[in-house]
């Protein structure tokens, strides 16, 4: 494991500066409770080149409020009360037992948000390479703590948060084994309103923590614009059809979509470079043919770029 204050271990891959952009396809609840699509999005997110793929773990009793357990709502398998269907969508152990072993023949990492400390204590049955709290979860200093004594590393999504709020998660959680995350909670989140500049806020305030970026948009320019900015991690809602039903389909991207996006991601972090100005070997003959200086200047700053000696 590297010393660089700045990177966390998830798993084999180091994630931070100086490393490849982890790259997370999130599926959520957007399997709609069939194995079947989550195995689909899994290939997915591996044919696309995605390190990661991402649920949501809930305890239904826990997480739906006692008052709205029993209203019914329409669903694609019929009208059910909210607590049923709640249960209708939660993958069980031998789900997530079928998952791991789908990722590890996939060689994918997944994980979870755990939206309980039960549900932390479920997931901690699997070697995840970390937990992910979601942003509306930032304020649950109890879920805060249950993570923290894993000793694994935490991504903190900060979306509907103030920077109050978020320094006091930090605080829970301690900066050593955490990786925050920019993002916006609206979905789909409009333009205007993902404030991209906040990564540089997050980076200058959060030094010795590395920074990514939750997208809820719709499209790709602006995920790709964060990695331009320093995100060293990225997720994305993934879906195999946006026209599926569910709250999250719309604000997710299709397998297409999101292959291009992992393709554009790598071409982005290649070409940023390490910032130092330098001449390129590649350069060295147009600079012969082209730049229209005389003399021994010319000559020793093409020598002097090439590694040679210069003749006088």
């Amino acid at each position: 494991m590297s010393t660089n204050s700045r990177i966390r271990t998830f798993g084999s891959r180091e994630v931070g500066p100086g490393r490849p952009v982890y790259v997370c396809g999130e599926i959520g609840i957007n399997h709609n409770g069939e194995l079947e699509n989550a195995f689909k999005l899994i290939d997915a997110a591996a044919e696309a080149g995605c390190d990661a793929v991402k649920f949501q773990k809930r305890t239904p009793e826990i997480c739906t409020p006692r008052d709205q357990w029993d209203i019914e709502r329409d669903t694609p398998w019929g009208r059910m009360t909210y607590i049923d269907y709640r249960h209708r969508v939660e993958f069980g152990e031998d789900e997530y037992r079928a998952i791991d072993d789908y990722c590890k023949s996939k060689n994918i990492d997944w994980f979870a948000s755990p939206w309980d400390t039960e549900a932390v204590a479920f997931l901690e049955k699997f070697d995840v390479p970390a937990h992910k709290v979601a942003s509306a979860s930032l304020t649950d200093d109890e879920l805060l703590r249950s993570l923290r004594s894993t000793g694994r590393a935490v991504i903190l999504s900060t979306g509907m948060s103030t920077p109050k709020q978020i320094r006091h998660a930090v605080e829970v959680l301690g900066s050593d084994n955490i990786l925050m995350c920019h993002a916006t909670s609206t979905y789909p989140a409009k333009a205007e309103e993902l404030n991209l500049r906040v990564i540089n806020t997050l980076q200058q305030e959060y030094p010795n923590v590395p920074i990514g970026y939750s997208g809820h948009e719709t499209g790709l320019q602006t995920t790709l614009a964060a990695v331009a900015l320093g995100a060293t991690f990225v997720e994305r809602h993934i879906t195999l059809d946006r026209a599926m039903w569910g709250s999250d389909q719309a604000a997710s991207v299709e397998p297409q979509g999101l292959t291009r996006l992992v393709r554009d991601i790598r071409t982005i972090e290649a070409s940023l470079g390490d910032g130092v100005k330098k001449v390129y070997e590649s350069e060295l003959a147009p600079m012969k043919k082209l730049r229209r200086v005389t003399g021994v200047v010319a000559e020793a700053e093409i020598a002097d770029a090439a590694g040679e000696p210069v003749g006088v």
